[in-house]
C-alpha cells in the first residue's frame, strides 16, 4: 500500500529544502522521524510535519502498520515566487523573490492490494 501527504505553497526556497529533504530518503519511518527531529532547520519541521501526515493516511486509510513503512518518494517542487521590490542604490528599484515550494512524501509498506 501507498500513501501521500502533499504541503502545498510552504514558505521556503526549494534548494534549502533539498538539502534536507536527501537525509531521508529511501530510509524507515522512524529513523526518518529521528533525523528531522534532531535537525534545525525550518524545512526539517516542515518535512516532518508532511510525513506524520503521510504516516497518518497509510495506517488510517489503508490499514499499514506503521513500524512496516518506508519513504518510497519525496521531492520537493518549486512552488509560486511572490515578487516583491527591493529598494536599491540610486533610486532604483530592484525585484525580490520570495520563492515557494511543494512538498511531497510518500510512504509505502511494500505489500500488493488484494
Amino acid at each position: 500500500m501507498e500513501a501521500y501527504a502533499i504541503h502545498k505553497n510552504a514558505l521556503i526556497k526549494p534548494r534549502l529544502a533539498r538539502m534536507t529533504m536527501d537525509l531521508i530518503r529511501g530510509k524507515d519511518v522512524e529513523t526518518a522521524r529521528g533525523i528531522l527531529e534532531n535537525t534545525n532547520t525550518k524545512a526539517s519541521r516542515l518535512i516532518l510535519k508532511v510525513l506524520n501526515s503521510a504516516v497518518a493516511n497509510a495506517v488510517n486509510n489503508n490499514g499499514a502498520t506503521e513500524s512496516d513503512l518506508v519513504i518510497s518518494e519525496c521531492y520537493i517542487n518549486p512552488g509560486p515566487i511572490y515578487k516583491r521590490i527591493k529598494f536599491a542604490s540610486r533610486g532604483n528599484v530592484d525585484r525580490h523573490d520570495k520563492r515557494s515550494s511543494h512538498i511531497t512524501v510518500k510512504v509505502t509498506d511494500n505489500k500488493e492490494v488484494k
